[in-house]
């Protein structure tokens, strides 16, 4: 498998692609108990398919109550999602660290080029006081392969955070800030910079702090209090390895081993070209150890740029299996 796992990163085209997951597909099958009786309960076996199209998508809430790995090992991470306490979370067990480092990091690269061209800064109160995030993982690889002094993290200090944002404003260096939505929101509401080379990442989550909003309307409230053009975006979460990005307007591209597609919400076997609003499927082919085939419970809608993240849907569940119950 080390060497389908270098391979995944190095893609040539949209053929190489299906190939690439079919073959992912069927290792998987074969070594994924969990993801195996998945398939068989709607009568697919890994020799039936022979089509991108074919291929079933896990559900994400599989989980929050098994074990989801291809193969037999000892994790050498884990990372739990966020929410609030007394929430059921997500377990991800990762075989093999350095592949998941070479894909965050191949992520970041292939959008923003190289980690060391930035200072982060990171406004993470709720993940910095959780274990096992994965977000924070990430933010500890991109500083360290940054090895910028200016790296830091910030909890509620958001005088400290204001006044190393103007000096690296005044200095000229090329800043990225983290931010979880409601954090940067507090912070919006008592400062104001003008800092329009600053990328300021929103990662979603009101967690309770704050009334819900638009994207529209967080994004103006934000690039006003920044001075920025635009408010970027990642789309990943703790049960993928990779990352899709947006720099503008909500709407998310990927790296090349990694795919969004939607799904009919009322029939989650229709992954046809006409729907263009449902729930999003996500292939990510460097999750080789877990799942590469995740039906998440995000709607989205497609655009010729990319997709639209719309938020969280409702009651989602499974129709058509008993293993949730399992």
């Amino acid at each position: 498998m080390e060497t389908l796992s270098n391979h995944i990163f190095h893609l040539q085209s949209q053929a190489d692609f299906e190939a690439t997951a079919l073959r992912v597909f069927r290792f998987q099958y074969k070594n994924n108990p969990v993801y195996r009786t998945y398939c068989q309960c709607f009568g697919i076996d890994k020799e039936s398919v022979c089509a991108l199209t074919q291929i079933p998508f896990l559900p994400i809430s599989f989980f929050k109550t098994h074990e989801v790995k291809t193969t037999e090992f000892i994790p050498e991470l884990t990372f739990q999602s966020s929410g609030t306490t007394g929430m059921q979370h997500s377990v991800h067990l990762i075989k093999n660290e350095l592949l998941y480092r070479r894909s965050l990091l191949e992520s970041f690269r292939h959008f923003y080029g190289k980690p060391s061209d930035y200072v982060f800064l990171a406004l993470l109160p709720n993940y910095l006081e959780q274990q096992h995030s994965s977000l924070i993982y990430m933010m500890e690889t991109l500083m360290h392969k940054s090895g910028a002094d200016d790296n830091g993290y910030y909890l509620y200090n958001h005088e400290d955070l204001y006044r190393k944002l103007t000096q690296l404003r005044d200095n000229h260096k090329k800043t990225i800030l983290w931010g979880v939505t409601f954090a940067l929101l507090d912070f919006a509401e008592h400062y104001q910079l003008d800092f329009p080379e600053l990328i300021v990442f929103e990662t979603g989550g009101m967690k309770g702090r704050r009334k819900e909003m638009v994207k529209e309307e967080l994004y103006g409230i934000l690039e006003k209090a920044f001075g920025v053009p635009d408010i970027h975006s990642e789309y990943g979460m703790c049960e993928l390895l990779s990352q899709a990005y947006s720099k503008s307007g909500n709407l998310f591209t990927t790296p090349p081993w990694m795919r969004l597609s939607l799904r009919n919400e009322k029939d989650p076997l229709d992954t046809s070209d006409s729907v263009n609003t449902g729930v999003i499927n996500v292939i990510d082919l460097a999750n080789l150890y877990s799942c590469s085939f995740i039906a998440t419970e995000d709607l989205g809608r497609r655009h010729p740029q990319g997709f639209e993240v719309l938020g969280r849907l409702d009651h989602s569940q499974l129709r058509g299996c008993n293993l949730m119950v399992l």
